[in-house]
């Protein structure tokens, strides 16, 4: 049976899944797809931030860092738009590379961020080591407020666009700090990679946009 099912035209089967139509479109907890992505990182265990300009991303990253790991050292992707940050103002020591054993923290630009699931999309290659996401303790991620999209249709839409045949050997997205409850039954941060993930959105909104996202979220900004 499963042999025979096989065997009909591609038109056939394009048209009838054309004739399916399409799901409705998600609920986003928030009209603004820049409030509701904090909002669902929020509820995916991330913390966020929010930074207006390059001067501020810098000064919101060393923050983090302070607070989280008493430091100013992180290992940095090679994306020219990371290389560009005037990292002085924010008394920060990058390496720029892929992380190590011991690295506490790794800094990546995200290509898009999709609001429908609270997840930050990059794709692997020079300019974003695959190591960097997975091994160092904490994953800091950028995202510019006009990469943010609804749905997980519309980010891939954008990938297409973006990549077209050329696709990159790995496309991630991240919605959440590495986790498991495989353990007894009892939910453990860090399992399989970070076990921070921190995401900066870079762009208009500031501290109203950050105040609307822990609303939404139900949580303090503390």
């Amino acid at each position: 049976r499963l042999r025979h099912a096989g065997r009909g035209n591609a038109e056939t089967a394009l048209a009838e899944l054309e004739a399916l139509g399409a799901a409705p479109p998600p609920s986003l907890p928030d009209a603004d797809p820049a409030a509701a992505l904090l909002a669902n990182i929020l509820k995916n265990q991330g913390s966020v931030d929010v930074a207006e300009d390059r001067g501020a991303v810098v000064k919101a990253v060393a923050r983090f860092l302070y607070d989280n790991f008493r430091t100013q050292k992180l290992v940095v992707g090679g994306d020219p738009r990371l290389a560009a940050l005037p990292w002085r103002d924010g008394g920060l020591l990058p390496r720029f590379g892929t992380a190590e054993s011991g690295d506490a923290a790794a800094l990546a630009y995200a290509r898009l961020g999709v609001a429908e699931t609270g997840s930050t999309v990059s794709w692997t290659g020079r300019a974003n080591p695959a190591g960097n996401h997975l091994l160092p303790e904490s994953h800091i991620v950028l995202v510019d407020s006009g990469d943010v999209v609804g749905t997980q249709e519309q980010a891939w839409e954008r990938i297409r666009q973006e990549t077209g045949s050329d696709r990159p050997r790995g496309i991630h997205f991240v919605s959440g700090p590495s986790s498991t409850a495989d353990i007894a039954g009892h939910f453990v941060k860090g399992a399989h990679g970070p076990r921070m993930w921190h995401v900066i959105l870079v762009g208009n909104g500031g501290a109203a946009l950050l105040a609307r996202a822990c609303e939404l979220a139900g949580r303090s900004r503390g």
